[in-house]
């Protein structure tokens, strides 16, 4: 049984996306990894990088090449300021140097050794790519990778390194962890708890879990203090600023914390609160388009969701508390990785489905909760979001995680608030369709759909759209 953390689903990165720009920068570091247990980087002359299929397709739209670079520079997702990432690479590009790992200097040619097969798929995922180091010797190493989804990757003939410690309660599917629930009496979140002791101390889960929070509040407010174009060449206009201030009505807060208090402050009405949900959603999506820190729930294109119905359930709802939102950040987590499991996370492998939808029923399942839902009514809210999700597309015009990707997050953010509203109101004994057969349902489409509609920029809306000003 594959065992998934909390904290391998949602996690802190960079936009615009975990499996064309965290993925490959991952495998980039894991690649030199290999390496230099075998020779030391300094031996290394020359790397070419290879990419396929959906990599190839949208790569330089998702910034696949960027991030491939930071990764081999030894730059670190996490922690690496964002404002300079673009210069970082700019200068590797007019040097025609690469400094590896910050200790080799090689020569590096963006046509010569960043190749891109857009009709090549490498046979086990639509998202591979391969390094090849020259060494002095005259030696070549080979190293392939597929970037799966959520930021997760593997090497080819090997699987996911799962976690090595026995569970307390072993979670498969939706069924195990209702059964779990049931036969402990517990909620959702406290089985959870329980797992996650598994890996890290009490004090431990806590801290990570408020620096989940923390970096979602400075992005928001990031989002909704910044105007201007995302870059791309989509001239798409940043929206949230706009809207941030015409729900403030014009107030300007100075810090983060009084913008905050003026949205607590509000009552807003029912269309004034949707409005706000669509804001919080569009900031997040606009920094990750940008290049920004965000945090991955459960991949990036998909990351807005999350922090939307999480800002709604702090600023428009009652009794809330700093341990019912990590609660919240807890079942997220868990029902994505039952998505994980069960399906996949991976738009090149399932459309957009396995993205916002994945992310819609998260939200809906933990807001259900944090509202006093029961287990069953939160996994049926987890269920009802999806299955309004199912056969959703993805077609990122340009190949940027920009239209439609960024308004989508605003969908499932509603449609989570809306799921978690229907559960709480129903009766989970009476439903027709469980959370592991929507599922299924889920990954029997993601197996149909047409290859086009997979992240590849190649049907739907992305060929409506005259795009001439990007090489997607």
């Amino acid at each position: 049984m594959e065992q998934i953390s909390v904290f391998d689903i949602i996690k802190i990165g960079i936009g615009p996306s975990s499996s064309h720009t965290m993925g490959p920068w991952k495998a980039a570091q894991m690649s030199l990894e290999e390496l230099e247990a075998v020779v030391p980087v300094e031996d290394v002359c020359r790397v070419q990088i290879d990419l396929y299929g959906s990599l190839a397709k949208t790569g330089k739209g998702h910034g696949t090449e960027i991030a491939v670079l930071l990764g081999l520079s030894g730059e670190n997702h996490v922690t690496i300021d964002t404002s300079t990432v673009e210069d970082k690479v700019e200068k590797v590009r007019a040097s025609g140097k690469l400094l590896l790992l910050g200790k080799k200097r090689i020569p590096f040619d963006f046509k010569k050794d960043l190749r891109f097969h857009r009709e090549m798929f490498l046979p086990f995922h639509p998202n591979g790519l391969k390094f090849t180091y020259e060494l002095a010797s005259g030696e070549k190493r080979q190293l392939t990778y597929f970037s799966i989804g959520g930021g997760f990757v593997v090497k080819e003939n090997e699987s996911l390194q799962a976690h090595d410690k026995k569970l307390p309660f072993p979670i498969q599917n939706g069924n195990d962890l209702e059964q779990h629930c049931t036969r402990q009496s517990k909620s959702i979140a406290e089985i959870v708890w329980e797992n996650e002791k598994t890996w890290r101390t009490l004090a431990q889960i806590r801290s990570d879990l408020d620096q989940l929070w923390e970096t979602m509040q400075a992005c928001v407010y990031k989002g909704c203090c910044t105007e201007g174009e995302l870059p791309g060449g989509l001239n798409v206009k940043r929206r949230a600023a706009d809207l941030n201030r015409k729900l403030l009505e014009n107030v300007q807060p100075a810090t983060r914390s009084e913008w905050l208090q003026a949205i607590l402050d509000q009552h807003p009405s029912f269309r004034r609160t949707l409005k706000w949900v669509s804001c919080f959603a569009i900031a997040t999506n606009e920094e990750n388009a940008a290049f920004g820190r965000i945090v991955t729930a459960p991949t990036n294109g998909a990351a807005g969701v999350i922090p939307a119905v999480l800002f709604y359930y702090v600023c428009f709802c009652e009794n809330v508390t700093q341990e019912k939102i990590r609660n919240f950040l807890l079942v997220a987590g868990e029902i994505g990785s039952v998505f994980k499991k069960g399906a996949t996370i991976s738009a090149a492998m399932g459309g957009c489905q396995a993205e916002i939808g994945v992310s819609s029923a998260m939200a809906a399942a933990a807001l259900t909760e944090c509202l006093d839902g029961n287990p069953g009514q939160a996994l049926m809210a987890a269920e009802i979001a999806m299955e309004h999700h199912l056969g959703l597309t993805c077609d990122p015009v340009g190949g940027l995680v920009q239209v439609p990707c960024i308004e989508r997050n605003t969908m499932g953010a509603i449609k989570a608030i809306t799921a978690a509203n229907l559960a709480l109101e129903g009766d989970p004994k009476t439903a027709k369709v469980s959370l592991d057969a929507v599922i299924k349902s889920m990954w029997e489409t993601a197996q149909n759909m047409n290859t086009k509609y997979k992240e590849t920029a190649e049907g739907g809306l992305a060929v409506q759209i005259p795009v001439n000003v990007i090489d997607c």
